[in-house]
């Protein structure tokens, strides 16, 4: 983020819940120069977001512009509600990683909103988190460059979609606009299936032999990743979008059983065809996602051999800054007891052989 850039936003905004989203939304727009007003349910979580420079407490006589409720999928529906209530001016949206369940709630409320209330209500998603939650991991920067889904009704007026939009910009996150059920299916394919997959190849490592997992690489690390998430929560992302989910995993489960046959005979005719087949199909699957994190044709990688002693990653990028090479990605492998570890950094293809060549001249050791 710049130095004090302009704000967008032109208010207060009142953000509701100050875990990982809801401190992250704080520390960013208050970057901004935006009042935040933070409140959460405990008192502890919310100290620690204040003090953290997230935001500040509430004022009597706040009068928030926009209100985000960052709390769990459960508690979703019967906080914007309340939050409707309470401040009956105000666009309220909210962050919860499913969309047609909340707004299902709501409708079903009914008449105990307020006449026009709904028409005030945009639900929107950030694409973004971390493996640890809570305040103490928020990041201003949590948001840059991820895709913020903002789900629009035909009822809801113009100017409060905007300022939602507002919101994801000052934050230098991207607007994707989709219907509730297409982002619900959306994030079924890219986030919630794979959450199940994750875990359970998690699953099987607990009580595995401690000589097996001495050997566990970067592989194994990207694939379990994200098991470590917080339980509770997942049980409810999981459940408010379980037809979504049970379709992935349905197929998932079919292109399993494939593989078990083709693995439970594999001399038999057309089996090492098959498992070939799904290995390509994981390639091209693969290929097909977007920037950095697909396997991008645009960048070639180059892998360097890094002494495991303080400093010396830090070394490695501030000598790639002197000869002009910039990082468009990297991915880190160290094996326990290593002398070494190895850094692989994807760089624009044209500045590849460079790169190897000042490195090598610099005293770095290149692998491969």
């Amino acid at each position: 983020m710049n130095q004090n850039p302009a704000a967008r936003l032109d208010g207060s905004v009142r953000v509701v819940g100050a875990g990982l989203l809801g401190a992250s939304i704080g520390l960013g727009l208050k970057a901004r120069g935006v009042d935040v007003i933070l409140s959460d349910a405990s008192r502890a979580g919310l100290n620690l977001a204040v003090d953290y420079g997230a935001g500040r407490l509430p004022h009597e006589g706040d009068d928030p512009a926009l209100i985000v409720v960052a709390v769990p999928p459960d508690a979703t529906a019967s906080v914007v509600a309340a939050e409707l209530a309470a401040y009956p001016t105000a666009t309220v949206t909210d962050v919860a990683s499913v969309k047609v369940a909340p707004l299902a709630e709501l409708e079903a409320l009914g008449d105990t909103l307020g006449t026009g209330d709904l028409a005030r209500y945009v639900g929107s998603h950030p694409l973004a988190g971390r493996e640890r939650g809570g305040a103490i991991a928020a990041r201003a920067d949590l948001f840059i460059g991820r895709p913020w889904v903002v789900c629009p009704r035909p009822e809801v007026p113009r100017e409060r979609v905007g300022l939602v939009e507002h919101l994801i910009l000052d934050l230098d996150a991207t607007p994707v606009t989709l219907a509730a059920e297409e982002h619900d299916a959306a994030v079924a394919l890219v986030s919630h299936a794979p959450q199940m997959v994750s875990t359970l190849m998690a699953k099987r490592l607990d009580g595995a032999p401690a000589s097996a997992l001495a050997l566990a690489g970067q592989g194994l690390r990207d694939v379990t990743r994200i098991a470590s998430s917080n339980p509770e929560l997942w049980v409810q992302i999981l459940s408010a979008n379980a037809p979504a989910v049970v379709e992935i995993l349905r197929a998932f489960r079919d292109d399993l059983d494939d593989v078990l046959r083709a693995l439970g005979d594999v001399e038999a005719s057309g089996a090492r065809r098959a498992l070939a087949q799904d290995l390509a199909a994981g390639n091209a699957g693969v290929a097909g996602l977007p920037g950095k994190h697909g396997q991008d044709r645009r960048y070639a990688s180059v892998v360097v051999m890094v002494d495991d002693r303080p400093g010396e990653l830090g070394r490695l990028f501030g000598e790639l800054g002197e000869i002009g090479v910039n990082i468009e990605d990297l991915r880190l492998e160290h094996s326990p007891g290593a002398q070494i570890g190895l850094a692989e950094i994807a760089v624009l293809p044209e500045v590849k052989t460079r790169t190897i060549d000042d490195l090598s001249a610099r005293g770095w050791r290149i692998a491969g």
